[in-house]
């Protein structure tokens, strides 16, 4: 890898990677790129998977994954009209990453429930 490819920081704010960071990293791209890990969803049957988020939050999260290229959408001219929704091989790949850190939270939830008690003790909760 040249340097030049290096050449993106996500802790300065004009770096366009500090937007794929959070669309990847927020509550429902995290979740709908772990989701679509599984197989292609059309919109209704991801959101069922996805459980909790709206349908405008799971619109715009698809179309900001789409928008970076990490999701593809399918749409199909049948009548009615049939989306599927899948990941590129780029969204495959920050999947895989993103499935080994949510593995991992989950199986240190009971470290971080008792973490939790112990701070809301000491410090009357949050």
């Amino acid at each position: 890898m040249e340097s030049t490819d290096l050449a993106y920081d996500v802790f300065s704010k004009a770096c366009p990677s500090r937007g794929t960071l959070e669309h990847v990293t927020g509550r429902w791209g995290a979740l709908t790129l772990g989701a679509l890990h599984e197989g292609s969803f059309r919109f209704n049957e991801l959101r069922r998977r996805v459980e909790g988020v709206s349908e405008k939050m799971l619109s715009q999260t698809l179309h900001a994954l789409e928008r970076d290229g990490l999701v593809h959408r399918d749409a199909q001219p049948t009548n009615p009209p049939r989306v599927d929704y899948e990941l590129t091989p780029l969204g495959r790949e920050v999947a895989e990453r993103l499935l080994t850190l949510i593995h991992f939270v989950e199986g240190r939830m009971d470290d971080v429930l008792v973490a939790r008690g112990r701070y809301d003790e000491t410090r009357g909760g949050f």
